[in-house]
C-alpha cells in the first residue's frame, strides 16, 4: 500500500479566527445538502463541527461519493470558487454540522492580505488533486473489502473516539450511506461487515461502531 500522506494541511488557530471574521457561521442540521451540482460557485467553507460528505448522483439516481470525508477545521468549496465555476458535486451533512461562510469576494481579499492562508489554499488544493488520483486508483486496483477497511481506518483516524471498548467511530452512517463512499452495494457492506465483526476486528453495536483491530483491517487492503 502506498504511504501517501492525503491529510488536509491544519489552519493554525489565529488563520481560522480571520477566515471567522470574514464570514458568518451558518449550522447544517444532518443530512442537509450545503451545495447541489449546478449551483453558482460563490462561497468557501470553513468547518467548525461536523462532517461533511462530498457526492455525485447519477443518471440512476445512485449516490457516488468523490472525496474523502471532509472533516472539522478543512476548507470546503475552494476550485469551484477560485475559478469561476458552478457546483459539479454535492456537499451534504453527516452529521450536524457547523461551517463558516465566506463569500467569494471577502475571501479573496483575505487571501491578498494575508498570503499565509493563500499557501495554504494552494497547497491544499495539490492535496485534494492527490487524494482523488489515489481514490480512482483504489476504485480501479482494490477489492470491495479492500475499499471498506480502509474507509473504516480513516474514518477512525478522524472520527474516532478511544473508549474502553476500541476505537468508537463516532458517525451513525447507514450501510447504504457506506456503499455510496465505496462504489458498492448496501447488500455487500452489509455482509462485509459481518465477517469483519466474525473476525474480531470491528465490533457494532447498534448504530455504533467501534474498531478493535486495525492490523486485521490492514490485511484486507489488496
Amino acid at each position: 500500500m502506498e504511504n501517501i500522506n492525503y491529510e488536509p494541511l491544519a489552519l493554525e488557530e489565529h488563520e481560522k479566527n480571520l477566515i471567522r471574521e470574514y464570514g458568518s457561521a451558518v449550522h447544517y442540521p444532518k443530512g442537509q445538502i450545503i451545495f447541489a451540482a449546478g449551483d453558482t460557485a460563490d462561497r468557501i467553507y470553513l468547518i467548525e463541527e461536523g462532517f461533511v460528505k462530498i457526492y455525485r448522483i447519477t443518471a440512476d439516481g445512485r449516490r457516488v461519493t468523490v472525496g474523502s470525508m471532509r472533516s472539522p477545521g478543512e476548507l470546503m468549496g475552494l476550485a469551484e470558487t477560485l475559478y469561476h465555476g458552478e457546483r459539479t458535486c454535492f456537499a451534504g451533512a453527516i452529521n450536524d454540522a457547523t461551517l463558516v461562510v465566506v463569500r467569494k469576494g471577502r475571501f479573496e481579499e483575505l487571501l491578498e492580505q494575508h498570503p499565509s492562508i493563500a499557501i495554504k489554499v494552494a497547497k491544499t488544493l495539490g492535496v485534494r488533486m492527490r487524494e482523488a488520483e489515489a481514490i480512482i486508483h483504489e476504485m480501479v486496483c482494490w477489492q470491495v473489502p479492500g475499499r471498506l477497511a480502509m474507509l473504516l481506518l480513516k474514518m477512525a483516524e478522524r472520527a474516532g473516539i478511544e473508549s474502553e471498548n476500541g476505537t468508537k467511530i463516532d458517525l451513525r452512517l447507514t450501510h447504504e450511506e457506506i456503499a455510496c463512499m465505496i462504489g458498492t452495494s448496501r447488500q455487500t457492506v452489509t455482509s462485509l461487515l459481518n465477517t469483519f465483526k466474525q473476525e474480531k476486528s470491528i465490533a457494532i453495536e447498534g448504530r455504533e461502531m467501534y474498531i478493535l483491530d486495525n492490523e486485521k483491517l490492514t490485511k484486507w487492503i489488496v
